[in-house]
């Protein structure tokens, strides 16, 4: 029984759950919730909490502050898809309140768990129940009504992770999608799984095998929607000085309320605020044109420390070198897979390309880094991908470029939104024109079932092909040419003109020219027209316009 849990225990906590999560995200990417082989939300929380990880084992304290605050940074860092980015915001939540702490005991985890929820929910502007969110708010609730008669804070955890457990099992009947495909939420149990981690480590059992009974019985009625997220705008970098400095024996008059007002000050004078911290001591990290009048306000508060001004103009100008010209008004960054996709983009003048989108989302620290090597003040950023979108906003408050992301779903799209732009326009007209582009486009995708299932009226077998739209399984057999076709079939509609094809690397040229000349002829209005996409795990992508 442990009543306390010291930074050097819970150090070894966040490790271990990283490692469970990374020994067991094949399982969760297999409870995606469509049986297609870029089901990725154990590999994108995996890879969010790796990263956390990595800087948590790289503080060189055991001071629950500074492992909290580098829990926090790794994990925004390495933020990868919507599952991610949420994780990201959990850990956060937790560590603003544990940073706080020596130790943690029942009381503190309860408010950990209270403020993960609140910055979670925060993140996401229409929160969707039957997620990851509902599986965090189940355990803060039963925290936050049964901590008062708990004194063990390994006994206390394990009941939070069975309150967690029982709301898991319950997203099916909160999510239509999750309830027709038979499966549990996998954010949920990605989740839990990290909370196993903690727990295996107050019990001295830090290498366990864990099992699952996530089997919920199909519902055969239809559904009429996907999961959505919509986000926060997390903020654009438009600043020169990049300024981070600690705030160290505050005042007995500060309080925490003048830390707060400190915070909406910087948002008035700056970009990317980070303002985290008690009265015990304060991290911040702003980009502003003023780094004189931050710090002075700043001093109202308390003592400054490890005090670090950047200039990013001067920054700049080195990756310039010795180049004399402007930096150009503005630049493009395009997120796709395959090698034919790649050189399409940069045919189209798209200044970086970020390889991902299936199996591999690009974190937003990739996304933000990408952005910054282009010579544009301001970058617009082509997720191409449902997935990648929140990201993409994420990397708005890590890039020294002004970001503007336009919210691609798919490669189609991304190519439309490419074509509208005009490098003659301002920055406004051409976001409005790019985003508007994606809205006369229709895209599909053929690929095949990687587990056996029933989903859309169709009673899937693995190894099947089938063909989506952008919201369901509309075709499936056993020959990629018939599903094509049959995908098409179902898209078309009178106001189509054109019919664009892009063959993944596993269709030859040859079976990419029949399937076009097949819907040349049933087609004989539209244009149709086939190019070398080179994407793994999609036979076709499939635009109409």
């Amino acid at each position: 029984m442990q009543k306390k849990i010291n930074g050097a225990t819970f150090r070894k906590m966040i490790l271990n759950g990283a490692k469970l999560l990374d020994k067991n995200k094949e399982y969760v990417d297999s409870l995606n919730v469509f049986p297609v082989p870029d089901g990725d939300t154990g590999t994108n929380m995996s890879l969010t909490l790796f990263s956390a990880a990595k800087e948590v084992s790289n503080c060189s304290s055991n001071k629950m502050s500074e492992l909290c605050s580098a829990f926090a940074k790794g994990a925004l860092r390495g933020a990868r898809g919507n599952s991610g980015v949420i994780s990201s915001q959990i850990v956060r939540g937790l560590s603003d309140v544990l940073g706080k702490c020596e130790e943690i005991n029942v009381k503190t985890l309860t408010e950990a768990l209270e403020k993960g929820t609140e910055i979670a929910y925060k993140a996401v502007t229409k929160p969707k129940e039957g997620t990851i969110l509902t599986v965090m708010r189940a355990m803060s609730e039963y925290a936050t009504a049964n901590c008062k008669k708990k004194v063990d804070v390994d006994v206390f955890l394990k009941e939070v992770l069975n309150a967690g457990e029982e709301m898991l099992k319950k997203t099916p009947e909160m999510l239509p999608v999750l309830k027709k495909a038979g499966v549990v939420d996998a954010g949920g149990r990605g989740l839990l799984i990290i909370f196993e981690g903690w727990l295996a480590v107050l019990n001295g059992e830090e290498d366990v095998n864990l099992s699952f009974d996530d089997t919920v019985s199909a519902d055969e009625s239809k559904f009429s929607e996907e999961a959505h997220f919509d986000y926060n705008d997390l903020g654009e970098i438009t600043f020169a000085y990049c300024t981070e400095f600690f705030i160290i024996n505050l005042h007995k008059k500060t309080t925490e309320a003048d830390i707060d007002r400190f915070r909406e000050t910087l948002m008035t004078l700056g970009d990317c605020v980070l303002v985290i911290g008690d009265l015990s001591f304060v991290k911040v990290h702003v980009h502003s044109n003023q780094p004189g009048v931050v710090l002075t306000h700043a001093l109202e508060l308390g003592e400054l420390d490890q005090l670090k001004i950047e200039n990013m103009l001067e920054q700049n100008r080195k990756l310039i070198g010795t180049k004399k010209e402007e930096m150009k008004p503005f630049g493009i960054v395009s997120v796709c897979a395959g090698e034919g996709l790649s050189n399409i983009f940069k045919d189209l003048l798209v200044d970086n390309i970020i390889e991902g989108g299936q199996t591999m989302n690009p974190s937003a620290d990739d996304i933000a880094k990408a952005c910054d090597k282009i010579n544009a003040k301001d970058v617009f950023v082509l997720p191409n991908n449902k997935n990648i979108i929140l990201a993409a906003e994420q990397a708005k408050a890590l890039s020294k470029r002004k970001l503007h992301i336009i919210p691609s779903r798919n490669v189609p799209q991304g190519l439309s939104a490419v074509l509208a732009f005009n490098p003659e326009e301002s920055v406004a007209n051409n976001e409005e024109a790019m985003n508007d582009a994606l809205q006369y486009v229709k895209a599909g995708m053929v690929t095949y079932a990687v587990r056996s299932t029933q989903i859309d009226n169709f009673n899937l077998v693995e190894g099947d092909i089938i063909g989506m739209d952008n919201k369901n399984i509309v075709a499936k057999g056993d020959n990629v040419t018939t599903v094509t076709e049959q995908l098409v079939d179902t898209m078309m509609n009178d106001e189509i003109s054109t019919i664009t094809l892009y063959f993944g690397n596993h269709v030859t040229e040859e079976e990419a020219a029949k399937v076009a000349s097949d819907l040349g002829e049933k087609y004989p209005m539209c244009d149709v027209d086939y190019h070398f996409g080179g994407q793994p795990l999609y036979y076709y992508i499939v635009s109409l316009e």
